[in-house]
């Protein structure tokens, strides 16, 4: 065999090995071969104009995937770290306990610049409502409580985390933080559309967190206890996108726009991702979703 045939059918094979996912990457985007659904989409034409640096779509009332993209590819994904915080408090149960919030918490989100749920210092507050602060607002000051709550103290709650995502097999996927906040770096905390799937069906499956992601707003009136606090959904589809069912939105510059998606139809859910729908137009996630759902509600 000719030098050139030796490289034409190492190129091929290599080819071939990536498509099956089974040649790895280093860096912080990467290949990973987690588990999820068992068949996947044609090789048909897929929906068109999806703005997204990695995507994926399931049909979750059959395990279908339907389409994706990056699929496999390891990527910052900012505040859709705060459902892994959301399962890992609900999986710990008490629902009912009551929490009071640090002055380090309010001080975490002003001096991060992050989104908060505008909680005061000394309040008490049950966890289920915290956990309305953690994903409605995005609020970070909701999830340093908690992760200091439920570790105890945030390290040895992100290790929770982190076994919870092994247990789950979400491989590709690794939390550096509570939030998804990027420190100690924008690649620190990582995970891949497939692994993301997989947490959406763990998550959605607890009545309490599919309730909470599925309101547009959510007002809690002012007790001795605590003040009033009105919240509402970063997630735009909710209310707007007949049959949306949540997730949750992510922005950091390093993850770009990102948004965690689901919606009924005819007693069907689809189930999406997109991450890295440009970091410079928030909108774009959200058109990004509607142009999948849209396309997956009309092809299958």
């Amino acid at each position: 065999m000719t030098a050139a045939r030796s490289r034409a059918a190492a190129l091929l094979l290599a080819v071939t090995l990536a498509a099956a996912g089974l040649l790895g990457a280093t860096g912080p985007v990467r290949a990973s071969a987690a588990a999820g659904p068992t068949r996947s989409a044609r090789p048909s034409a897929g929906p068109t104009g999806v703005v997204a640096a990695a995507a994926d779509l399931v049909d979750s009332s059959t395990g279908r995937r339907l389409w994706s993209r990056g699929l496999n590819q390891s990527r910052p994904m900012a505040s859709i770290t705060k459902v892994m915080t959301a399962l890992v408090v609900i999986r710990a149960g008490h629902l009912n306990r009551l929490i009071r919030v640090p002055a380090a918490a309010i001080s975490y989100a002003r001096e991060n610049d992050a989104g908060s749920a505008g909680l005061h210092a000394g309040d008490v507050l049950a966890t289920w409502q915290l956990l309305e602060a953690l994903l409605l607002p995005s609020g970070a000051d909701a999830a340093y409580t908690l992760a200091r709550a439920y570790g105890p103290g945030w390290p040895a709650f992100v290790r929770k985390m982190n076994a919870e995502a092994r247990r789950l097999g979400m491989t590709g996927t690794h939390f550096a933080n509570f939030d998804g906040l990027p420190w100690p770096s924008e690649y620190t905390t990582y995970s891949t559309p497939r692994s993301l799937l997989i947490l959406a069906a763990a998550a959605m499956r607890q009545p309490r967190f599919a309730a909470i992601v599925g309101q547009r707003h959510h007002w809690i009136a002012r007790t001795r206890r605590h003040h009033a606090y009105a919240w509402r959904n970063t997630n735009l589809l909710v209310g707007r996108y007949r049959g949306a069912m949540g997730i949750k939105t992510g922005f950091t510059l390093g993850a770009g726009y990102c948004l965690l998606f689901a919606a009924r139809r005819h007693g069907r859910v689809l189930t999406g991702v997109v991450l890295d729908s440009t970091n410079t137009r928030p909108g774009l996630r959200f058109a990004a979703a509607r142009t999948l759902l849209n396309w997956g509600f009309r092809h299958t």
